[in-house]
């Protein structure tokens, strides 16, 4: 891993052909994804991250054309994941990790994790042997690094640890506004992380986009300190000045996103006293807001059975004050194939599969209150 350059290429959020950005787009803009790559990695970058469920499989598909089928394999790393959460028997594991390969393109990966790990999976994991599996697969050859990203609470990922010390990295949602989140737990994990001698990579660091659409007054604030930087710049580069992290993904979806991501990542600057001074003030101004602490991920949307947009309906509570009319963009989405909010048959799948653990169901219930009655 190149340690000079602690900026990741996240294929979750790649360009899409077409207007559908109510579900997980699997029409990858390949053309827009390819000049995004060349200019990522002409900047010295070389590091993607995947995963088998991305843009419904199209992530990796997408990776082959842009990347693996154009550039050396010694030039690039690539991070995929086996998906645990749709794992129930152990054939799925060497019918999945076989077809992540031939999407990739490649006779190995670089990195590969275990998708997702909170207690329920971590018990499935073991009960499935995956950690055995990704271990020989490292003996093989066929996986260069292990390791798991996680999503639960401090008391789970030092027992994942413990029992499987193989494990070399460790997957981390991290950001400025869930670093003493007593859900998310940032702080804390990273901290049992440092005490076990794991390296970081760092997921979710602008919190699917929420830390690049700040409030108008912490927006000011960021904007008087530095001009020239990006919103975004700040949470990337918050996270990127921990020590122990050695990598920050960005989910990037356009050209302008990459060219300031790799323009202010290229000479890596930490942040100062005085800037976290001021990312503590940001922080308290968002957390005042009350916002609905969304990443998009849009993991709720998998399965769901009224094909609810959750993450666009949870957008426009965010940002009800700043749209002229609400009821307009709410019934655009459903127009374009989505359920209503009130579709909602409380089956509870969302917030099973929801890393933010957020109760999905109860604020469901208030988003056409919010969007007729606002």
């Amino acid at each position: 891993m190149n340690n000079n350059k602690k900026l990741g290429f996240g294929c979750m959020r790649l360009p899409v052909n077409g207007n559908l950005k109510r579900t997980i787009n699997s029409k990858v803009n390949v053309d827009e994804f390819k000049k995004m790559v060349d200019l990522f990695m002409s900047r010295g970058f070389n590091y993607f991250d995947t995963a088998y469920i991305y843009h419904l499989g199209k992530s990796e598909e997408a990776l082959n054309e842009a990347l693996v089928k154009r550039y050396s394999r010694d030039s690039f790393t690539i991070t995929d994941k086996l998906p645990m959460f749709m794992i129930f028997t152990k054939a799925q594991m060497e019918k999945i990790f076989n077809e992540q390969l031939k999407r990739l393109g490649v006779d190995y990966i670089d990195y590969y994790w275990l998708h997702a790990l909170n207690h329920g999976e971590f018990n499935k994991a073991k009960k499935l042997e995956a950690y055995n599996f990704i271990i020989q697969k490292k003996k093989e050859g066929k996986i260069k690094h292990i390791g798991f990203s996680f999503h639960d609470t401090t008391d789970v990922l030092e027992k994942i640890i413990k029992e499987f010390p193989e494990m070399e990295y460790v997957q981390l949602q991290i950001n400025y506004l869930d670093w003493e989140d007593k859900k998310v737990q940032s702080r804390k994990c990273y901290e049992i992380c440092e005490k076990y001698n794991k390296k970081v990579i760092v997921m979710e660091p602008v919190k699917g986009g929420t830390l690049a659409n700040v409030p108008k007054e912490a927006e000011k604030i960021l904007k008087t300190a530095e001009p020239e930087m990006s919103i975004a710049s700040w949470a990337i580069r918050y996270v990127a000045s921990l020590e122990n992290v050695v990598m920050v993904l960005s989910g990037m979806s356009n050209m302008e996103q990459t060219d300031d991501n790799t323009n202010y990542m290229m000479d890596f600057k930490p942040l100062t006293d005085k800037e976290r001074k001021l990312i503590s003030v940001v922080t308290n101004i968002i957390k005042g807001k009350k916002q609905i602490q969304c990443t998009a991920c849009r993991y709720c949307q998998e399965g769901c059975p009224a094909n609810i947009a959750i993450p666009e309906y949870f957008s426009l509570c965010n940002r009800k004050d700043e749209i002229e009319n609400l009821q307009e963009e709410y019934e655009k989405i459903i127009k374009d194939g989505a359920g209503k909010a009130s579709d909602c048959i409380k089956c509870g799948k969302c917030e099973e599969a929801c890393p933010q653990h957020l109760p999905i169901r109860n604020l469901l219930e208030n988003i056409e209150g919010i969007v007729y009655y606002k």
